[in-house]
């Protein structure tokens, strides 16, 4: 149990990172109503891009920048190939995903793992986010406003602002009617297909975005890290709206219910490896978790709900 805690901050750090993932998977899950499978390379994209730029001395916030537009460009391929080629969205985002494989290999000179050498305390100093830095807090030897906890905070709730704003004005307005009724979208004169690439594109640009941070924080990429990100953003959406639906009505609180689950999903992964689970089931577990609150809803409407009578139907 000691264990446990002392990993907390370690989880709540990742769930915050992995939040910002989530919160791109919720974009074309619940707002444009598309399964998009490009997570699961993109995040390695952004993480790839940022290391390589990183470690060849450009500054952090402009490489942080070049893994948000990467992963843009890898939302305006799989939007390209759904919208222009007519390729259902789920068969656009494997296809994209599986050319990612290459791509990200390519942009790592063809190697696996790409490392940041946080040996050199001057390299390290300049990372925004790094494991390192939870002990270095905790030891005084940092200020807190350096704990990653912090840190990705400020970056979340930056990221939900914006988002809060853009998806407020006519174009972000548009946006959402394009996933809530696509003809009704194009009857009002909506280019419906250029909001599912523009959508796309937000989407794997902040899934990029956290792909970089988390290469930061694990100071390596590697090119299975986004293998699975998919399932863990759905499960940051699933638990995030099962468990604050009926507190969180605005679109903003909605975004932060995302970040919460992921941060919950995280503190819950921690807590069974914790009581002594081989880590190597760590994939059914997530499966597990996703499958269970997916459920939920259903289980709530069928065995919860209260039976409408028939007297009442008739009055209503």
């Amino acid at each position: 149990m000691l264990g446990f805690f002392n990993a907390l901050p370690g989880a709540v750090s990742q769930g915050l990172i992995w939040g910002i993932m989530a919160i791109g998977v919720y974009i074309t899950y619940k707002i444009l109503d598309l399964a998009d499978l490009t997570v699961d390379g993109s995040m390695c994209t952004g993480a790839a891009a940022f290391v390589v730029l990183f470690n060849a001395g450009v500054n952090i916030v402009l490489a942080l920048l070049c893994a948000f537009l990467i992963g843009m460009l890898s939302g305006f391929v799989t939007g390209a190939l759904h919208t222009f080629c007519g390729i259902p969205a789920i068969l656009s985002g494997i296809l994209t995903q599986l050319g990612l494989w290459s791509v990200n290999l390519a942009i790592m000179d063809m190697k696996s793992t790409v490392a940041i050498n946080i040996t050199n305390p001057e390299t390290l100093d300049k990372l925004l986010v790094s494991l390192r830095f939870v002990q270095d807090v905790a030891k005084g030897d940092r200020p807190f406003y350096r704990h990653p906890i912090f840190v990705v905070g400020v970056f979340t709730l930056v990221v939900i602002a914006l988002l809060y704003w853009f998806f407020g004005t006519e174009l972000g307005s548009s946006l959402r009617a394009t996933g809530a009724n696509q003809a009704m979208a194009r009857a009002q004169g909506i280019n419906t297909s250029f909001n599912k690439v523009l959508g796309l594109m937000i989407s794997n640009g902040l899934v990029a975005l956290s792909g970089a941070l988390l290469a930061q924080y694990n100071s390596s990429c590697e090119i299975n890290m986004g293998r699975g990100a998919i399932v863990i953003g759905l499960a940051a959406v699933i638990i995030g709206e099962v468990l604050f639906s009926k507190l969180f009505r605005n679109f903003a609180l909605k975004l932060l219910a995302v970040a919460i689950g992921a941060i919950l999903y995280y503190i819950v992964i921690q807590a069974v490896l914790a009581f002594g689970l081989n880590a190597n089931y760590l994939k059914l577990l997530s499966a597990v978790i996703v499958a269970i609150f997916l459920s939920v809803p259903y289980w709530k409407g069928k065995y919860f709900s209260k039976p409408v009578r028939k007297g009442e139907s008739q009055r209503a």
